[in-house]
């Protein structure tokens, strides 16, 4: 039985076309990177911020995440955000201002690791059910324990920070209390109290 070559080469293009195309993600996301080890003498907090890439595809996060090192290997005092596009890892940005974040310590560097991926995932998988009200995470790398935050837009809406509590202590499986702050609170005294926790 003869085949018609012509039909055969246009399927299995269009089959090529089709695996080709980016998986286009709910919305872009920025990564950002902060050194403060070597801050200059009198500058202002977030002048070390730098901006490193905006992605909108799963392929992207992927050749970006397989090319920047893990939080483990940043020098301490370092910070790696992931922020939703346009929002800013700063308290003063207007997507931040009244908000607050839950934070979870590590003493374990393979543990920040495996922490900052699943949450990761999470974030640009969207499966946090209040995923309009998170702004991005944090990973700070210092010498008495590193530290992975979440940062939320709405810090009064408890029910809201509840729920997104619970649901990052299941995707990164931590058994311990994980406290959230508002960052008024943080503004105000260099270790606040924990408002809410899980």
């Amino acid at each position: 039985m003869a085949t018609d070559v012509g039909t055969t080469e246009s399927v299995t293009a269009a089959e090529t076309t089709e695996t080709k195309q980016p998986h286009k993600l709910e919305r872009k996301w920025t990564f950002w990177y902060d050194n403060q080890s070597k801050p200059k003498q009198g500058a202002a907090w977030g002048t070390s911020l730098r901006r490193v890439y905006t992605f909108e595809t799963v392929e992207e996060f992927w050749c970006l995440y397989d090319q920047i090192f893990k939080p483990s290997k940043f020098p301490h005092n370092a910070d790696f955000h992931l922020f939703k596009a346009g929002v800013e890892p700063k308290w003063e940005d207007p997507e931040c201002t009244n908000g607050g974040k839950w934070t979870v310590t590590s003493n374990k560097k393979s543990n920040l690791d495996t922490m900052w991926l699943e949450t990761l995932m999470a974030l640009i998988g969207e499966q946090f059910e209040e995923s309009g009200d998170i702004c991005g995470v944090v990973a700070s790398v210092r010498q008495r324990g590193d530290k992975l935050s979440l940062w939320t837009k709405t810090a009064t809406n408890e029910a809201a920070q509840m729920s997104i509590g619970r649901k990052w202590k299941e995707i990164i499986d931590v058994t311990d209390r994980i406290s959230y702050s508002f960052h008024d609170d943080s503004r105000r005294e260099r270790s606040a109290k924990g408002r809410y926790n899980v």
